[in-house]
């Protein structure tokens, strides 16, 4: 027990300097994922989740990890991962615009919204010119595909409007706000009253306590703090730093949302939106996250630099806690303050 406080102690100590930044412990653990996901990733330049799963999302959540580092398509220690990354996305997208593959996932709105959100960070560092204009057009036709994928309330869900029969969700919605306002902060023609009608959707769904419900409508369900959490990110991403919902949903969070990362279903989820918030909001919010989840990530990482904390699979919870930890270096547009 003395030898645990101890640690702890010093873990806090570590963390809980304003200016603490990234230090040492940190920097070897974020080199030993990085260096994970970068001897994981297939010939083909994918990721999987458990099973074999999910691998447009895994791709791109694990690219955005690695693009955090400041490596890009020709410069840094991973700059053949990423590129490798860029390509097999590239090499899925589908005529109609969608970034993703429907006959190997069933849930292809998630891989089509985080490709879009790696991919819009990436096309400012592209240097050779022909990737750099598939980049773009690739992201200009999956722009297109949002619109035309969109609900009638304004949400996505897993599959399009069409494909669903009308069925939409907070966390899908979320997926594609973030990617859509990636892509038009990288210059990308994406109509305004797409993300309009989609953060009008997230706010609908918006109860008094300032919980964000699964869904709108009578069988909504109750409110996900994962949502919740994620929510404030894009209103952030939104550049709606002044939103009168932002307290109360805040408030929410404070609540239902716990600053360790345990073996939970939704726990990374959480945390990939919720560091987001913090960060976003003030230094003074984000110290008062990162000093407590900050030693949580350090401690729970695996001896060959892999986080297994959550059900999706180590590359999921691998990438997660890397975006985290690297949210201050700068480096992506859409983790910018």
């Amino acid at each position: 027990m003395t030898k645990l406080l101890a640690s702890l102690a010093l873990a806090l100590a570590v963390w809980g300097q304003a200016d603490a930044g990234i230090t040492p412990e940190v920097q070897r653990a974020i080199e030993r994922g990085l260096d994970y996901l970068a001897r994981t990733q297939s010939r083909s330049g994918n990721w999987w989740a458990n099973g074999g799963a999910y691998p447009m999302s895994m791709t791109a959540l694990a690219g955005l990890a690695l693009a955090c580092e400041g490596s890009t398509p020709a410069h840094g220690k991973y700059a053949r991962n990423i590129t490798l990354a860029v390509d097999y996305l590239l090499s899925q997208a589908q005529p109609n615009g969608l970034i993703s593959n429907p006959r190997n996932d069933d849930r292809y709105s998630y891989g089509h919204g985080f490709a879009m959100l790696f991919l819009s960070q990436i096309y400012g560092e592209e240097e050779d010119p022909e990737r750099r204009e598939r980049i773009k057009s690739v992201l200009t036709k999956g722009a297109e595909f949002c619109g035309n994928s969109q609900t009638k309330d304004g949400g996505w869900g897993y599959v399009s409007a069409k494909d669903g029969q009308g069925f939409d969700e907070g966390s899908v919605t979320i997926t594609q706000i973030q990617g859509l306002r990636g892509a038009k902060n990288a210059g990308i023609v994406v109509h305004k009253s797409i993300i309009d009608s989609a953060m009008s959707y997230i706010e609908k769904c918006l109860s008094p306590n300032g919980g964000v419900k699964y869904r709108l409508g009578d069988g909504g369900g109750g409110e996900r703090p994962p949502i919740t959490a994620a929510g404030i990110a894009v209103l952030y991403n939104a550049g709606q730093y002044d939103s009168k919902h932002l307290p109360k949903m805040f408030e929410y969070c404070k609540a239902n949302i716990s600053l360790t990362v345990q073996a939970q279903g939704h726990d990374s989820y959480t945390h990939l939106y919720y560091s987001q918030a913090c960060f976003f909001h003030s230094e003074e919010k984000w110290r008062e996250y990162i000093s407590k989840i900050g030693p949580d990530l350090v401690k729970s990482q695996m001896s060959d630099g892999r986080w297994s904390q959550n059900y999706v699979g180590d590359v999921f919870s691998t990438a997660i806690a890397l975006i985290i930890l690297q949210l201050e270096n700068g480096t992506l547009p859409i983790f910018q303050r």
